[in-house]
């Protein structure tokens, strides 16, 4: 028989943190947490999205066992602004046992019918800036920082217990040596005289501060169009400034500029975590921090995180602009791979961006959906 209990103290958060360390103590391709960073964004009094979303979490038991959790979450600004009248879950972890997976399902499904909602979605997070899907293909490929890993049953888990798929997400990688300057060093000179625009760089974190937000303004106006997306509200820019940007390498944020200075293209790329954060094993003292900086400075691959162009310049190359900086930077870097996060199926503008890199499609995940 399977119990399901509700986390509420710090002991109760820090089992279902850590169980995940357990279900893939055995797998090279797992990337861990830091497990305080986790737990301080299960804070409601530390992380911004509270204000206008609420969570639960669930850890599920089996003779005594820990055997899997949960996260339910409704997110007020897609119910009552968007009408979008949808239950989300996520952090869905479980043994292999159909029982397990069901009960967890069951306690999502039953806080979505007391709040009247029409349908429950996951795995996804708080925000458009969470982790979202479960891994459908590419289990052979290492994880990172910023998306979930999870074993290959779980997908059986889903559509067993009558989930379907609701939305499809790709993940893409190419070598550095892929992205030729002929594609767009002339294109870069040619847009940046036609529409009167410039780059900007940066060298350390203070140079990039007064422009954070503009950038996540322009980030609420490039995706707005796709399927559940929820604006990223003032009080969270203040706490992902304060959180990620001083940490993200100053040379690895571009923008794009017009002539008055208003920011219309921008990119964040991130070094790759994963081998320092295995390393680490959720803890940053008292050797992980030191994993961490060393990755900062010398990981020889990079996550392409956000990229983001105002509507009004897209699809008239501003793109151009972005890779010839970040090719001057990689190249003095000695970057080797370029990885994409993970970006719905449905956004064919994204792939054009990237088609003349040729990049390779090397995982899938997806998100599923069941009436309430």
């Amino acid at each position: 028989m399977v119990t399901i209990k509700q986390a509420q103290s710090k002991a109760d958060l820090k089992q279902f943190v850590k169980f995940p360390f357990s279900l893939y103590q055995d797998s090279q391709y797992w990337v861990p947490p830091i497990i305080k960073d986790e737990l301080e964004s299960f804070d409601a009094d530390k992380n911004p999205v509270f204000q206008n979303a609420e969570a639960s979490y669930f850890l599920a038991y089996k003779d005594g066992k820990l055997v899997g959790r949960v996260a339910a979450i409704i997110n007020w600004i897609e119910v009552n602004e968007q009408q979008l009248r949808k239950m989300r879950f996520g952090w869905f972890d479980f043994v292999d046992d159909f029982e397990v997976s069901k009960a967890l399902l069951e306690k999502v499904a039953e806080i979505g019918k007391q709040q009247q909602l029409e349908y429950m979605e996951g795995p996804v997070g708080f925000s458009n800036l969470d982790k979202v899907g479960v891994l459908t293909e590419g289990f052979d490929h290492i994880g990172n920082m910023i998306t979930w890993y999870n074993h290959p049953y779980y997908q059986s888990h889903y559509e067993k217990h009558g989930l379907v798929k609701e939305k499809e997400y790709l993940e893409n990688k190419f070598p550095f040596a892929n992205a030729d300057p002929k594609i767009f060093s002339k294109a870069n000179l040619l847009i940046k005289k036609r529409y009167k625009l410039r780059e900007l760089n940066f060298t350390n974190s203070k140079e990039i501060m007064p422009w954070v937000d503009k950038m996540f303004d322009l980030f609420n106006s490039s995706y707005s169009s796709l399927a559940s997306f929820v604006k990223i509200t003032d009080v969270q820019k203040e706490y992902f400034k304060k959180k990620y940007i001083s940490f993200i390498n100053p040379e690895y944020i571009k923008f794009v500029v017009d002539e008055q200075d208003n920011l219309v293209a921008f990119a964040i790329v991130m070094p790759s975590f994963s081998k320092a954060l295995q390393k680490a094993k959720g803890k940053l003292f008292p050797t992980g921090v030191f994993h961490l900086l060393k990755a900062r400075k010398h990981s020889k691959d990079v996550i392409f995180y956000l990229i983001g162009i105002h509507p009004d310049y897209q699809n008239r190359g501003v793109t151009a602009v972005i890779f010839n900086e970040y090719h001057k930077t990689f190249l003095k870097r000695g970057i080797l791979n370029c990885i994409r996060t993970p970006e719905l199926e449905e956004n064919t503008a994204i792939r054009q961006i990237w088609k003349h890199f040729d990049p390779v499609t090397h995982k899938r995940r997806r998100t599923y959906r069941k009436a309430l």
